[in-house]
């Protein structure tokens, strides 16, 4: 199974930073208490210096995210607020037929709402459906895609 993990990292800041990525970890052994045979991936932790990519970096970068979503099994977004670059992965993602899991408080926006197959609004309740096995319940559920 090939997770990616997604979430904020600019957002709405108007300068090139960066928000706390301390959400990260958690989640990853989350992950590997749950799901111990996962592949998950992390494009922050590829990228850690991205930040101070010039544009055909940049472009690079966000192309490679966008592919790397869009073939992976399930993505997990991390989403305390609004994120651009999120959102993308999201739409890739489940466009590939990935299962997509949001971890927001914002359950009532369009993005989350139409591309999560589950939406959680902390880090307890996705690690309780990871508990479950509800997670399989859904990939055996789903239609094959074709790779």
């Amino acid at each position: 199974m090939k997770i990616f993990l997604a979430g904020i990292m600019q957002g709405s800041l108007v300068e090139a930073d960066i928000h706390s990525q301390d959400w990260r970890e958690p989640i990853k052994s989350i992950l590997a208490r749950h799901l111990p045979a996962a592949e998950v991936y992390c494009h922050f932790s590829r990228h850690p210096g991205s930040i101070d990519y010039g544009l055909t970096e940049i472009a690079g970068t966000l192309e490679e995210g966008n592919r790397m979503a869009a073939a992976s099994d399930v993505l997990v977004a991390y989403l305390p607020s609004a994120s651009m670059g999120t959102a993308i992965e999201m739409y890739e993602a489940w466009r590939g037929g990935a299962i997509v899991l949001a971890i927001t408080p914002m359950a009532a926006n369009w993005v989350v709402r139409a591309y999560s197959h589950k939406i959680f609004p902390d880090l307890p309740a996705f690690e309780k459906f990871l508990a479950s096995g509800e997670l399989e319940q859904l990939i055996e559920q789903k239609p094959k895609r074709p790779r």
